[in-house]
């Protein structure tokens, strides 16, 4: 049996690994919010670095668009 979706092309996985690290990214800037709201402790390097995936995963995010936006001409 065939699957009614379209194949996937090699470039779809570029996308899904651009919106895991911004969705990871996103969730450590709203734990960067809420930690000295919940506790008296500071958020931790950990979150900060873990922050910074969320420009790397838009960055990728925009590579891919520009990728399957030429490939479509």
């Amino acid at each position: 049996m065939t699957s009614p979706s379209s194949p996937r092309r090699p470039g779809d996985r570029l996308l899904h690994v651009a919106l895991g690290l911004f969705g990871v990214g996103l969730l450590a800037i709203i734990a960067i919010f809420l930690t000295p709201i919940l506790s008296d402790a500071e958020p931790g390097l950990p979150l900060y670095l873990l922050a910074m995936l969320a420009p790397l995963g838009f960055l990728l995010a925009l590579v891919y668009a520009l990728r399957s936006g030429r490939r479509a001409r």
